[in-house]
């Protein structure tokens, strides 16, 4: 019996030497992309656009007001953090496994055999602990924690994407409150010029050409007017969608009233590794396979199992006693696999291959982070460029119109100058009001790139 015992405790022993790997933490592999170049010619700094509080960003109150109230009912948010409540459980459950479990069992039977009566009766409890020799246990908690990391890291990124869509919505509705009123301003113009024609017309200077040509561009604008005013309802109905709210009228500022730092910082490139929740989610995906291989690694080792009953009865060895006796037990048990078909083997493969595609998926959304980032970057800066070019355009057709007017009223110029004009002036203060709009929005992409968005 001892010889026996000396070898179980051998055993034990080298498996425990050979196993002592099972226990290492994961650690974050070296990227397989130069993580300092993710930056295309951007400028870098300590500091970051995504550090800032997103109502620091959007100062305006009735955009603020509805940022609140999408992060109080939006659907996907609230069922994000369901998903992290259901993680927290699952974490709770694997920490309570270091635990033994426990069970109280009692029992009654009554037999009759030959006008005697039996009596048999017994109130027991049993418990049982797996000792966590090989760290089976410990690797499903950290793995447990890692999906929690991710559930956490998905809840971010919804809740990101959900400033940013609603902060976007908001300001595609005040470019379009700019084009209706700069359309409404124009038709104005047109009907103050269809009037000025007809009298050139009766009074004989000019031929009834322009009028039609005059009256056709009004109708063209009133239509493009009805486009307009169709885009602003089918927005209106997207945004109150987003804050589970009956589609309404939003209540709203004005383009010119949006004032943006020029400060677009956006940090060190390693900085995304913690910002961005999509690059975390990444890299908590990864952690948990890594645990995962190691709780596939730990099934080629035995499982150690404490257990013990201990109650009252008063059955003993098929005898009944009264009153009953205490009744204990202890058994201590070892499993060992010996041969399972080549499923712990092809578990570990399976781990191990799934282990790698989250090594890629890291990796991949590193590049998709810096390439955001990037084209953010330059979607701002070409709108700068364009917004400026845009405004000396509008000054120069607002001149050329102004001057067309007089050299009609003046002169023989004919007034189809003055159409033209006209028509060129409405496309660029159009153009510039969408250049504007499309800074805003790269201001938002870049804020949203970075990571930020969400405190």
């Amino acid at each position: 019996m001892k010889h026996t015992v000396y070898c179980l405790f051998l055993f034990l022993a080298a498996s425990m030497l050979s196993g002592c790997g099972l226990y290492t933490r994961y650690l974050r592999p070296e990227p397989g992309i130069p993580v300092d170049g993710l930056y295309r010619s951007a400028p870098t700094d300590s500091a970051t656009l995504a550090s800032r509080p997103w109502r620091e960003l959007f100062a305006d109150p009735c955009l603020q007001t509805l940022i609140a109230a999408g992060l109080e009912r939006n659907t996907d948010l609230d069922v994000a953090r369901l998903q992290v409540e259901e993680a927290r459980a699952v974490l709770q459950q694997a920490r309570l496994a270091y635990l033994p479990s426990a069970s109280l069992t009692p029992q009654g039977s009554v037999s009759r055999y030959n006008g005697d009566t039996k009596k048999v009766y017994s109130l027991g409890a049993s418990a049982s602990w797996e000792l966590d020799i090989f760290g089976r246990v410990t690797q499903a908690r950290r793995a447990a924690l890692a999906s929690l990391e991710q559930s956490q890291a998905y809840e971010q990124a919804v809740q990101t994407q959900l400033v940013a869509t609603i902060a976007e919505s908001y300001y595609t509705l005040l470019m379009l409150d700019e084009q209706l009123d700069i359309s409404r301003e124009t038709l104005t113009n047109w009907t103050e010029t269809i009037a000025t024609l007809e009298a050139l017309v009766q009074a004989g200077r000019s031929n009834d050409v322009a009028v039609h040509q005059a009256r056709a561009s009004r109708s063209a604008l009133e239509a493009s007017m009805q486009t307009i005013r169709q885009g602003i309802s089918e927005t209106e109905n997207a945004l109150s969608a987003l804050l589970k709210q009956p589609a309404h009228t939003i209540e709203r500022g004005t383009l010119d009233s949006q004032h943006f730092s020029a400060d677009m910082s956006v940090g060190l490139p390693l900085q995304l590794l913690s910002n961005r929740p999509d690059v975390r989610q990444a890299e908590a995906a990864l952690a948990e396979a890594f645990y995962v291989t190691q709780s596939a690694r730990a099934a080629f080792y035995p499982n150690l199992t404490l257990s013990g009953t201990l109650g009252w009865t008063n059955n003993g060895n098929g005898l009944t006693i009264n009153p009953g006796k205490w009744l204990s037990s202890a058994i201590a048990s070892l499993t060992a696999p010996l041969f399972d078909k080549g499923a712990n083997v092809a578990n570990l493969k399976v781990a191990q291959a799934r282990q790698q595609e989250a090594l890629l998926r890291f990796e991949q959304s590193l590049l998709d982070a810096g390439t955001e980032v990037n084209n953010a970057l330059v979607g701002y800066q070409t709108a700068e460029r364009r917004i400026r070019l845009d405004e000396e355009q509008v000054a120069d057709l607002e001149r050329a119109t102004e001057k067309t007017r007089l050299l009609v009223r003046y002169t023989s110029s004919t007034y189809l100058e003055v159409l033209t004009a006209q028509q060129s002036l409405l496309n660029a203060r159009l153009t510039l009001a969408q250049d504007r709009i499309e800074r805003i929005q790269a201001i938002i992409s870049l804020y949203h790139a970075l990571g930020g968005g969400a405190s």
